[in-house]
């Protein structure tokens, strides 16, 4: 059969081979998206076969190109391409398509399925990953190639749809790509002009072009899809061009359909064992489902083409190495992530014993900034930003350099671009090399909270520095003080949220998000001062990083007050109040209630015993606190939104303050009825 292909019937079967698992796979699961695999088919045979830097036996090689499917819906494309290619993807992964515990999920995850290089399907998200990776590869190359060793040399590629470019999150990252002059990003955009509500042009009339080449891109126009050479030359210009590339493919959705073709019926549901019949027979594929003939198999194999990539570059990173040893092994260590450098550590112990001496009142913003300039030179690859919020949220240090479009640098002003930042910041997480960090309101977590998601889903040690974490940043009002967003925020399985109570618990709580590499890491910090919480000599340092410890352990305690970032200091002057009432108050600090309620059943019952009467405090919603106070116990939390006031004020007005707390924690004990809390 190969002898009697022209190439150009090959390329046809190849890409057919494409749409065909698509077809079959979601026909067997009877759930999926065939249209867009079907449509995009001849831009992935152009891309994959062609020009993709990659080697399936090692889908972690440091230089391989990276490929990302923003339009995560369309996941059998990616499944097909993967198990063409020669990853560790078979066939009877295919056939198990949208299954319980398969390799083939609805859509792609990264860590499950070898050669997914994000988890896509939150439309506008992969775009925005993307960017991280291509900004990544950027900042790297400055910093790692040497004249004659360019190590650090991809691309990232991406497929993108309308979906995407309707959510805002790709005018943030489209922008930022622009300004930052990413020459290594590509990405396709889809244009079938179909979405499920049909066709788009009721809701999506923008000139997607003009704005691309707005924010700074070189935009290609007017490609046909389903045109090789078309889709060869473009691919070309983009390779040649000093600026982030947008190709613009016209294409079909569900193309060789002869019923369901350019039609909304063919973008989420099953096509139907006819009209497959009918498709099959309109592109000429002769065999059953889920066969590829030979030939096929044969042009699709990247396995040879891929291993002779990495050996080229293994051999030049050998050269490489032999020239710049610190630099080699430098960037073998940030790509290994299995533990902070002996430095860094040395840092943060010297840096927590010094706060512990000094015992200063300090803003837990500033005590952050602190540890920062103590510990981030010894932490090469760590990557700061804000979202416009630099100055309040502290996240610069000493040694900050500013990333802009000019020049690389450590420290990234994403603009008013919250979603935007923690997107990219996950793509940075994901390429590998760069540990990033990023900061603004916590209230403002509101509108990075899909990303957060996503960052918890795949596992990525980043670290989100949310500043001004309660109603004691005052003035401004409701509108920035956050309520329920730590509560919401410990409930997103695999996010550490650490809220300290003073600069040491900050330092731990610091420390441990950069040890982490399973997962994010919050960081919720005040505005106000705080008071340092420990009693001089007190050595809490391991106590912390177990998220939950006795602070003050009184003999004969009678009830326990369970605190949490700037309520710490107020529990503990409740304690001082009960005190002088012959009231033995045992205080417990909660820096991560996620880290905490991780620990063994002994440890939690020894740190929070049952057998005594419990009260929670903590200037936010209360519902999380319950199970740890139990139904005879007792919470003094804000279930309500707050007001424009100075920050004392409005802590008396809530009841958050020493007395109220040491009345409540009275009650419990002689089971009086607990007084209101302000309601207006």
């Amino acid at each position: 059969m190969t002898a009697s292909l022209d190439q150009s019937a090959l390329r046809t079967l190849c890409a057919n081979a494409l749409r065909v698992l698509a077809i079959d796979a979601v026909q067997a699961a009877n759930s999926g998206h065939p249209g867009m695999p079907m449509g995009m088919a001849d831009i992935a045979e152009a891309l994959w076969r062609h020009h993709l830097r990659h080697d399936p036996a090692d889908a972690q090689w440091i230089d391989r190109d990276r490929f990302v499917l923003s339009n995560g819906h369309g996941s059998m494309l990616l499944y097909a391409l993967l198990h063409l290619t020669g990853y560790a993807l078979p066939m009877s992964e295919l056939r198990r398509f949208r299954q319980l515990h398969s390799l083939t999920p609805g859509h792609p995850e990264h860590g499950l399925t070898p050669g997914v290089e994000t988890t896509t399907g939150p439309l506008g998200q992969g775009i925005t990953n993307a960017v991280g990776m291509a900004l990544a590869e950027k900042l790297l190359a400055a910093e790692f190639n040497r004249p004659g060793h360019g190590v650090i040399d991809h691309r990232t590629w991406v497929f993108l749809g309308d979906g995407c470019l309707m959510e805002g999150i790709s005018h943030e990252a489209a922008s930022l790509a622009g300004t930052w002059r990413l020459n290594k990003l590509v990405a396709f955009w889809d244009d079938n002009g179909i979405s499920i509500d049909g066709d788009v042009k009721g809701w999506f009339g923008d000139d997607t072009p003009a704005r691309f080449e707005a924010y700074g891109w070189t935009v290609i126009r007017g490609v046909d899809g389903h045109d090789r050479a078309a889709l060869d030359a473009a691919i070309a210009a983009a390779k040649a061009s000093e600026k982030p590339v947008l190709i613009c493919c016209r294409t079909t959705i569900g193309f060789g359909s002869p019923n369901r073709a350019g039609t909304a019926k063919a973008h989420g549901e099953a096509l139907g064992a006819e009209e497959i019949a009918k498709t099959r027979e309109q592109l000429g594929w002769q065999w059953p489902a889920f066969e590829i003939p030979d030939a096929v198999r044969e042009a699709w194999s990247a396995r040879e083409r891929g291993a002779q990539l990495r050996r080229e570059w293994q051999a030049s990173f050998s050269a490489y190495a032999e020239a710049h040893p610190e630099l080699a092994h430098e960037l073998l260590r940030r790509f290994a992530l299995n533990s902070l450098p002996a430095a860094a550590e040395q840092a943060f112990a010297k840096a927590i014993a010094e706060t512990e001496t000094k015992r200063a009142s300090v803003a837990t913003r500033k005590a952050s900034q602190e540890l920062l300039n103590a510990v981030a030179p010894q932490l090469p690859g760590l990557l700061g930003g804000s979202a416009d919020l630099t100055g309040s949220n502290l996240t610069d240090w000493k040694g900050s350099q500013a990333l802009t479009g000019e020049r690389t640098g450590n420290h990234v002003h994403y603009g008013v671009r919250e979603f935007g930042m923690a997107a990219i910041m996950n793509g940075i997480a994901l390429h590998g090399g760069l540990r990033p960090y990023g900061g603004t309101f916590l209230t403002f977590s509101d509108y990075s909270r899909n990303a957060l998601r996503m960052a918890a889903l795949m596992k990525l040690p980043v670290v989100h520095v949310f500043t001004h974490d309660s109603i004691g940043l005052g003035e401004d009002g409701p509108t920035h003080q956050p309520v329920e967003h730590v509560s919401s925020l410990r409930l997103i399985p695999g996010l550490d949220v650490w809220r300290p109570a003073d600069a040491t618990e900050t330092a731990v709580a610091w420390r441990e998000a950069l040890r982490r590499s399973d997962g994010p890491s919050v960081l919720a910090l005040s505005r106000q001062a705080l008071p340092h919480a420990a009693e001089a000599g007190q050595e809490r340092s391991d106590a912390i990083a177990r998220g939950g410890y006795v602070l003050r352990r009184p003999p004969n305690e009678q009830v326990v007050l369970i605190a949490t970032g700037s309520e710490v200091s107020i529990a503990l002057a409740a304690a001082t109040l009960l005190a002088g009432d012959g009231i033995a108050a045992r205080v417990v600090s909660v820096p991560c209630l996620d880290v905490f309620e991780r620990q063994d059943a002994a440890y939690r019952s020894e740190v929070i015993p049952r057998r005594l009467p419990r009260l929670a405090v903590e200037a936010g919603s209360t519902g999380l606190w319950w199970k740890h106070v139990g139904e005879n116990g007792d919470v003094v939390g804000l279930d309500r939104f707050g007001e424009s006031a100075p920050a004392g004020d409005l802590f008396r007005h809530f009841g958050l303050v020493a007395e109220m707390v040491a009345a409540r924690a009275a009650q419990l004990l002689s089971a009086a009825p607990a007084p209101e809390l302000a309601t207006s």
